[in-house]
């Protein structure tokens, strides 16, 4: 078994990270397994150094040690534009010259009805066919999407956690309908989250993927792409999500739970496990 944790170092780790860390690193040391960490930085805009360093700091004081280098995505950015590569010659991508507002007009169009999927509203498909690959046209440097007609295909993946128990299948129909044709590249990241964990999860042989139920849905992507690049599944555990006593999910925004305030003021690790019901 090998599970990972994989913050991004944009803010202060709060609760719901300390519980996420914290289930992920119990299950692979209760099964003699791995447990590995990762800095998801692709949004070189938004991340720190010293947000890093205090990653490292928090996970240690939990008591919380990982197997192995870090890897950090600003390292892989080569590995994601190689395979961005491959998806465009082979024709699973397009690029979309779409604004926010484009999209928002398209959508809500009478004929349209478009709904909202993973990733916000969903795309009508514009620039489907006029943003399509010509033969020998390099890759170019700009919002990719996936042509969710082409890759959607049957698949499926395990869940462990209770209430979503079992096999859960993913069809085309509703790739197509519910999610549509996700970015996996932007202009000023060269990637997406979408793509970049993928890769991830699959170059460190990861097992067990712990991670809070806001992702569930984000999932089918991750899945349709390991299957598309014929990589192999994990199984799945989508945690219920820590949230505050009005009922709403932590932020990194939400700097009163953030663990290195709980430190300051006093708290120990085993505060911090109660604090998540651990």
């Amino acid at each position: 078994m090998i599970t990972r944790f994989a913050p991004s170092p944009t803010g202060p780790l709060h609760l719901g990270h300390a519980y996420s860390a914290l289930l992920a690193h119990n299950m692979a040391r209760k099964a003699g397994g791995q447990f590995l960490l990762r800095i998801e930085d692709i949004d070189q805009s938004r991340a720190r150094p010293h947000w890093e360093r205090q990653i490292y700091d928090d996970l240690h004081w939990l008591g919380i040690t990982w197997d192995g280098p870090v890897m950090r995505q600003s390292d892989r950015f080569n590995c994601y534009r190689e395979t961005l590569d491959t998806l465009w010659k082979a024709g699973f991508l397009f690029r979309c010259t779409c604004t926010r507002r484009d999209i928002e007009e398209a959508a809500n169009a009478p004929q349209e009805g478009a709904g909202f999927g993973p990733d916000g509203l969903i795309y009508p498909g514009t620039c489907r066919q006029s943003g399509a690959p010509r033969p020998g046209q390099p890759l170019p440097n700009d919002v990719l999407r996936l042509n969710m007609q082409r890759a959607a295909t049957e698949c499926s993946f395990t869940e462990l956690c209770k209430d979503r128990t079992g096999v859960h299948q993913i069809t085309p129909e509703q790739m197509r309908k519910d999610v549509g044709d996700v970015v996996l590249a932007r202009r000023e990241m060269g990637t997406s989250y979408h793509l970049a964990v993928v890769l991830d999860d699959a170059a460190q042989g990861v097992t067990h993927i712990v991670r809070g139920e806001d992702l569930f849905d984000a999932t089918k992507i991750h899945v349709t792409l390991q299957k598309l690049l014929q990589l192999p599944t994990p199984s799945y555990c989508h945690h219920a999500l820590i949230r505050d006593e009005n009922g709403k999910r932590l932020a990194k925004r939400d700097d009163a739970r953030a663990i290195a305030k709980y430190r300051e003021d006093g708290a120990s690790p085993a505060d911090i496990r109660r604090m998540v019901g651990l």
